[in-house]
């Protein structure tokens, strides 16, 4: 009865409740695209781009521009668009392509913060920015609503073109010979890609962004095996997961992007089990 209070308490906070709104649809825009990414073994990008995101918003920073979104969207867009391409370069393969924009990215957005922000705490600016562990609670309004928008075209486009996306994830060349144009959905992919990366930043910061794109689709496939049912399940647990985690981390004083993590953690652990007890 306590926590209840406690909880109702702190809901009277507007920073909470935006929190609490931020995360649900990051969460659920992580699930929607990790079941793709996942089966396309794309796993990783998520990683890179996070990376890619983190040294964008430090040149924003170095720049002072009045809106991030104004340089990390458009320059993770275009490197997730760079890194998805069907073919790579024929010197540099996609999985080393990625290792170096991930290293590169990230060691150049913290050489950029170290020699032009004018921040008095940088190592927590930069510690919040990685891991997350403030930024989803000092959300503004407009951030709130830039959040909402962006979520709102993340699941209009998968649901408007979700069979499209279902035929490129399984077999993208049957897809392309029945017609379909799969280098348009994978630029689709590419971009809703960089979205959800963005987004996600906020939430878990850009070394966890990851793991909100990977663990909810590994547990869900460990006890369902058709594509919606992953989809619907994951989408649910994401949302789960981050609600308890952002909850838990305002009780307990914890990290709030280590704390959802822990709970996908926790999550894929219990479906692990569910899914060997479903195969006796």
């Amino acid at each position: 009865m306590n926590i209840l209070n406690t909880l109702i308490e702190y809901f009277r906070f507007p920073f909470v409740r935006y929190a609490l709104i931020a995360g649900v649809l990051i969460a659920l825009c992580s699930s929607l695209l990790g079941v793709t990414l996942v089966l396309k073994r794309l796993s990783f990008i998520g990683d890179g781009l996070s990376h890619v995101a983190f040294g964008a918003m430090a040149i924003a920073t170095a720049l002072s521009v009045s809106s991030d979104m104004l340089i990390v969207m458009p320059i993770t867009i275009v490197c997730a668009i760079l890194l998805l391409r069907r073919n790579g370069t024929k010197n540099v393969r996609g999985d080393a392509a990625l290792a170096m924009l991930s290293v590169g990215a990230l060691a150049l957005g913290y050489l950029v913060l170290n020699v032009f922000s004018k921040s008095a705490n940088l190592s927590a600016d930069v510690c919040s920015t990685l891991f997350g562990s403030t930024s989803i609670l000092t959300l503004k309004r407009y951030e709130v609503w830039l959040c909402v928008g962006m979520s709102a075209l993340v699941v209009l486009l998968f649901t408007l073109f979700y069979h499209k996306i279902f035929a490129v994830t399984f077999d993208e060349s049957f897809a392309s010979a029945t017609g379909t144009p799969t280098g348009v959905y994978d630029l689709l992919i590419a971009i809703v890609t960089a979205i959800v990366i963005v987004l996600s930043m906020n939430l878990v910061g850009s070394l966890l962004t990851s793991a909100l794109i990977v663990f909810p689709t590994l547990s869900a496939m460990h006890v369902f095996k058709s594509y919606k049912r992953v989809v619907l399940c994951a989408a649910a647990l994401s949302v789960l997961c981050a609600v308890s985690g952002i909850l838990f981390s305002i009780l307990a004083s914890t990290p709030v992007g280590a704390t959802i993590v822990a709970a996908d953690l926790l999550a894929f652990l219990i479906f692990s089990i569910l899914g060997r007890l479903k195969g006796k």
